[in-house]
């Protein structure tokens, strides 16, 4: 199929006729709207000729069906594909809708319970791994999540997340990037990430300086290994990590250490020695072996589970890692809550939560606390998108490998992370003292009604017919 697109008259008297009618219209209106109209007529005119009369191998409504039957979407990526024949890598996770939160609402008793003044005090304290001797203890619900440092963020981005985490006084991830001293230095509670690179393992001194452990095996939006070239990790980040100039590298499927599941042992022995009493948290991505996954992670003594939905996003990774691996957040995070009820582990859900509702139903179906990345991404460069629209995405305020990222003010950056959370916080408060709550120990599944037979089946809310 070949798609022919001859230069139209039409387009050309557009080109020209555009500034004349300009200039028209300024030395008098009267006489310009009628000729203006006259030319609008001729030039749709004839543009609907062409469209209803060209052969199809030469109409650009050749384009219509074709579009029917994929997206613009998928033309885009076709295009990238096509023009270097490289891995195509595509930001902030995949487009795909999967069964959420929308049909399940909540229940509140108006008859015989009271919902309860705006003045009564809330209890949004969160603890993560309450068996250990150094538990995390956050005032908010929702923690931000690892977003690496070179891999993905700038060293300013990471240091206005960190500034934001400390004021709401919840926890912030590292990352699976080379550990950035100063993120540390801004950040109040510290989730340090043992990831799947050569730096991955970290040092006594890192592992000493966090307040819970967070070993990456994967994430919504991507899983096993991949190469990242020279070029994309230059400069301090490439330093931090330990690699000589020019040196790419490749992640592991497995943090160091790991080379095959007989290592878990050993290698968790290690870990938790150098721990010293803070929790140990395992993050997966959610796939339809979930409960394998946990009963190793339970059997390993994890003191906590992450757990990324296929919503889950990432700097950048393959398409169809995006789109046909793992399963949905709501799922995944039912499956886990039934597997993990009787023991102490605490669950930490992640990937394509956007709302205060929800996160509030995800904490009412069980979940300790939520991983935040996109929210708090794009609250960062709130009031300050001016820098670099319309040219470029809002994200080149904030990745490593941009020439705009020493643009981004640091102190705003924060200010916008922090609203945005307190405000989602806000929201949960007002809506538990709807149902009568006044802590998130009194919230569960109970207080939530689906409005449809899959939600009520995949999450055993009752029906609300």
């Amino acid at each position: 199929m070949q798609i022919t697109l001859n230069i139209p008259g039409w387009f050309l008297l557009i080109i020209f006729a555009i500034p004349l009618l300009f200039l028209m219209f300024l030395v008098s209106k009267r006489f310009a709207k009628p000729i203006l109209r006259k030319v609008i007529s001729k030039i749709t005119g004839t543009a609907a000729k062409r469209l209803l009369s060209d052969k199809y191998t030469q109409n650009i409504a050749e384009m219509w069906p074709s579009l029917n039957r994929f997206s613009i979407l998928n033309l885009l990526e076709m295009s990238l594909r096509a023009e270097d024949g490289k891995v195509l890598t595509r930001p902030l996770g995949t487009p795909k809708h999967f069964l959420g939160f929308e049909n399940l609402m909540f229940a509140p008793k108006q008859m015989t319970s009271l919902s309860l003044q705006e003045s009564v005090k809330v209890d949004m304290q969160v603890t993560i791994g309450a068996n250990t001797t150094k538990p995390l203890t956050i005032s908010i619900p929702l923690m931000i999540s690892g977003m690496a440092y070179g891999l993905a963020l700038s060293e300013e981005a990471k240091r206005a997340l960190a500034r934001a985490a400390k004021t709401l006084q919840t926890a912030i991830s590292s990352g699976e990037g080379p550990f950035l001293p100063e993120e540390r230095a801004d950040a109040g509670k510290y989730v340090l990430q043992i990831s799947r690179w050569i730096w991955g393992r970290r040092n006594i001194e890192q592992i000493s300086s966090a307040d819970m452990l967070e070993v990456q095996m994967g994430q919504g939006a991507d899983i096993g290994s991949v190469l990242v070239e020279a070029m994309a990790l230059k400069g301090r980040a490439q330093v931090l990590a330990g690699l000589a100039p020019g040196q790419s590298t490749t992640s592991f499927p497995a943090p160091p250490g790991v080379k095959s599941p007989e290592d878990w042992p050993g290698f968790m022995k290690s870990l938790r020695k150098q721990a010293k009493g803070i929790p140990i948290a395992l993050k997966l991505m959610a796939t339809g072996h979930l409960e394998d996954d946990l009963a190793v992670a339970v059997d390993l003594g994890f003191d906590a589970v992450i757990l990324d939905g296929a919503q889950g996003g990432s700097h950048a990774t393959t398409p169809i890692k995006q789109d046909d691996f793992g399963i949905p957040s709501l799922n995944a995070l039912v499956r886990a809550e039934r597997y993990l009820k009787n023991t102490q582990v605490s669950l930490i859900v992640a990937g394509g939560y956007f709302t205060p509702g929800q996160c509030l139903k995800a904490l009412a179906l069980g979940a300790d606390a939520v991983y935040l990345a996109t929210v708090p991404l794009f609250a960062l460069v709130h009031g300050q998108i001016d820098k670099v629209i319309p040219w470029e995405p809002l994200t080149t305020l904030l990745y490593y490998d941009s020439s705009t990222k020493t643009q981004l003010n640091i102190d705003q950056a924060a200010t916008s992370v922090v609203n945005v959370l307190q405000s989602m916080v806000l929201e949960m408060e007002e809506a538990m003292r709807s149902l009568g709550k006044t802590s998130l120990k009194e919230l569960n599944a109970d207080d939530l009604v689906a409005l449809d037979a899959l939600s009520a089946e995949v999450t055993g809310v009752a029906r609300v017919y």
